[in-house]
């Protein structure tokens, strides 16, 4: 007879958008955790805040750091400050913990790990804090994953359209109520987006460099040359803000290092199931309505201009918030505890 060693977790900060999903994530997963504690920086009274975990209802505490010093895995899911001082913490104390926020992105000290591509990562580092990467990182890293081992890749351009949910609530909400007053002719009020996003694009969203690049666009450059290790991966791309709720939408150009088919490119698609490739008479449902909510990232339009045999365009979408983020904190929390439950047999 066996008995597994408790693997306990916390969850810092329980508002957020991706919050929300890692915490019904491990729930609906049945990830095989001990116990989990739920911290709150702006809860002061004890149970006056309380969320729900498998449907049963639980306090959230007031964050006391010195609680987390022990646990097993933290996911830190709070503001900016927070995040990095309970990250901060971690590496001092010497406990596992998961950013959800892409707070040490571009800490080259922290590993950007992508589940099922670079999580060794995390063992050969001996890393106790860990970045999930940007929605737009992982989709990217899967996809190029994939094909650049068969096909080697010359060039990677990609326009990545980026949903309100990207800034939480509040985007969402902007966009609801933009949408709403110019349906009834009413002022907008803009306070997430510098202009409109309601019925219209927005690029850039942030403010550019020198360069023309903002700040995002430079991360998930960075974050998918680190999780490929390829420093020298020739990627551009470009943010765009898209009037959706959810889903990040990527039209991608890839040349390739020699000529390919787009039959070849699907029957790579087929051999792997985080990908669902669509029919090709049914590319077209391949949208964030269709894809809102599921947990694959979904290929529609394959295209190939056959002047350029080297080169394909690929529409991929996918959800930020489950594919994009907590099913991949999900996997890096699976491999966490398989590295460290180790069994021991009971007299």
């Amino acid at each position: 007879m066996v008995e597994r060693k408790p693997f306990r977790v916390a969850l810092v900060g329980t508002d957020s958008l991706r919050a929300q999903e890692i915490k019904n994530v491990l729930a609906e997963k049945r990830f095989p955790l001990t116990t989990i504690e739920f911290y709150d920086p702006e809860v002061e009274e004890e149970y006056s805040k309380l969320t729900e975990f498998a449907a049963e209802p639980r306090v959230i505490h007031h964050l006391d750091f010195s609680l987390l010093e022990g646990l097993d895995l933290v996911f830190l899911a709070a503001d900016e400050a927070t995040n990095r001082r309970c990250g901060e913490l971690a590496l001092e104390k010497k406990f596992r913990a998961i950013d959800l926020h892409q707070t040490f992105s571009m800490d080259e000290k922290i590993p950007v790990v992508v589940a099922g591509i670079n999580e060794e990562v995390i063992i050969e580092q001996d890393a106790f804090l860990i970045s999930n990467p940007h929605p737009a990182t992982i989709i990217l890293s899967h996809l190029l994953h994939l094909l650049k081992p068969k096909f080697g890749l010359a060039k990677v351009l990609a326009f990545v359209m980026q949903p309100a949910s990207a800034f939480g609530e509040p985007g969402i909400e902007e966009l609801a109520n933009q949408s709403v007053s110019l349906l009834s002719a009413a002022s907008l009020k803009k306070k997430v987006f510098r202009e409109q996003v309601a019925f219209n694009l927005l690029a850039p969203i942030e403010k550019a460099g020198p360069d023309g690049f903002t700040a995002n666009e430079k991360m998930i450059m960075a974050e998918v040359r680190r999780v490929l290790r390829d420093p020298k991966l020739p990627i551009s791309l470009s943010l765009v803000q898209v009037p959706v709720f959810h889903t990040y939408g990527i039209m991608t150009y890839l040349e390739f290092e020699k000529t390919v088919s787009i039959k070849e490119i699907e029957a790579l698609f087929q051999t792997n199931p985080l990908f669902k490739l669509a029919d090709a008479r049914k590319r077209l449902t391949v949208n964030s309505v269709s894809v809102a909510g599921k947990e694959e990232i979904f290929i529609g339009q394959l295209k190939q201009e056959e002047t350029f045999p080297q080169g394909l365009w690929i529409w991929a979408i996918a959800d930020n918030l489950i594919c994009g983020s907590a099913l991949n904190a999900l996997e890096i929390a699976r491999f966490l505890f398989n590295r460290r439950d180790e069994v021991s047999p009971v007299s």
